[in-house]
């Protein structure tokens, strides 16, 4: 890539945290420990996954079968619903398509019907479905009364691990307690005395929410930053996605009068994101992850960057950043990560189903073979890349084996 960046790694970071993933040592909802020595202890006193799958034998392979494959609208994210059609043209009818409506929290009846609906074809053999918002797991009920033989691999969960997990037989996920110990000294070798954390309610009643914000208050304070919590409006609420990122546009520019312009900002909702790093950039704040880390998430719409062609490409997406950073006078204030990890998880899943239904897996769930294709996928997108990916360990210290955390380095533009 002709461009300049600044890869910071994570390692010493993660060194202290025991690799950071989900351990979130004063969340009061969950606790999580990555450390594969850890994990590894954990799985000793847990039995097979908790996915809806316990084989342990080979699948058969199956012929002129078909995967599905769920996701938002473009205006909860284009990221999945593009990489969702990427997936299509590359094997074609194989792939069948659907969305949840962008009001999924009244309208589960419809996020349910919909994913009946796609089951209701016998040649759809495995869903995979990113993000797994509020409703997934009623939907994998509903759709096992008549095909306990779906597969369902669930990216991005927006219920629980004690809800999802027993449903899907897979679940993968950003490791956001993970993210709430790395992102601090992120913030602080960006120059950051005042993080923004804008979430609300709904949000906020997740477990790994709590534990990644539990996380970020204890390692902002060691990193002498100045946590601020600020409710917003709920996209799924009356307001809509058009008041919520109204709110934020006019935030934005008030919490900077107060707070100065070395304050980082945080989301945990992906519709807010186009307008805060907007409103970053125009007022030359500071800007470090989003909720759903990538270097496509929000932004091209937010800088103005035109992806045709480019829908799929970081080399481009990152020189484009790269100039756009410049032309702010924002070195060294913006980052993210060089994975795009909503889309990753839609890819790998697509290319892991396969090779169970091809009978290329010793059961469901192979371990060995879904961390080749995660890594091989993120490869895909940004070569060289190295992802960590470890078990969802409960708070009494139970690996979950079906759920899997993901975690990658920052890249910063310079």
């Amino acid at each position: 890539m002709k461009k300049r960046l600044l890869s910071l790694s994570l390692a010493a970071v993660m060194a202290f945290s025991l690799a950071g993933c989900r351990g979130a040592e004063t969340a009061p909802t969950t606790a999580a420990t990555t450390a594969a020595t850890t994990a590894a202890e954990a799985a000793d006193n847990t039995t097979a996954a908790e996915g809806g799958s316990e084989e342990t034998e080979a699948v058969a392979p199956t012929e002129n079968f078909k995967i599905g494959i769920i996701t938002g609208t473009a205006s909860q994210g284009d990221e999945e619903i593009t990489q969702a059609n990427k997936m299509k043209e590359k094997y074609g009818d194989m792939i069948v398509t659907s969305t949840y409506p962008d009001n999924f929290t009244t309208e589960t009846e419809t996020v349910i019907s919909n994913t009946v609906a796609m089951a209701s074809d016998p040649d759809v053999k495995a869903i995979i479905w990113c993000q797994a918002i509020p409703g997934t797991a009623a939907a994998i009920d509903k759709v096992r009364e008549t095909r306990p033989d779906m597969i369902f691999i669930v990216g991005t969960p927006g219920e629980d691990p004690g809800v999802i997990n027993p449903k899907a037989d897979i679940v993968l996920q950003v490791d956001e307690p993970g993210c709430g110990i790395v992102i601090p000294p992120q913030a602080k070798a960006q120059g950051a005395k005042t993080m923004i954390h804008y979430s609300f309610p709904r949000h906020m009643s997740y477990a790994l929410i709590v534990a990644r914000h539990e996380n970020l208050k204890k390692y902002c304070a060691e990193n002498g930053i100045e946590l601020v919590d600020v409710t917003a409006p709920d996209p799924t609420g009356d307001s809509g996605i058009t008041g919520a990122q109204q709110f934020i546009l006019e935030d934005v520019p008030r919490q900077i009068e107060k707070y100065g312009k070395d304050t980082v900002f945080f989301t945990t909702n992906c519709g807010m994101q186009e307008p805060l790093i907007r409103s970053v950039f125009e007022n030359g704040a500071i800007y470090s992850l989003q909720c759903c880390p990538s270097p496509f998430h929000a932004f091209p719409a937010a800088l103005n960057i035109d992806m045709a062609g480019h829908e799929a490409d970081v080399d481009y997406m990152m020189e484009q950043l790269q100039a756009k950073v410049t032309e702010a006078n924002m070195g060294g204030r913006v980052s993210t990560w060089g994975v795009p990890c909503n889309m990753l998880f839609i890819s790998a899943g697509v290319e892991y189903a396969k090779k169970v239904l091809e009978g290329q897996t010793s059961g469901v769930l192979d371990e060995a073979v879904l961390r080749e294709t995660i890594q091989k996928c993120a490869e895909d997108f940004t070569p060289g890349t190295k992802m960590t990916l470890d078990y969802y360990v409960d708070d009494e210290g139970n690996a979950k084996e079906n759920h899997f955390l993901v975690m990658s380095d920052f890249v910063t533009f310079e």
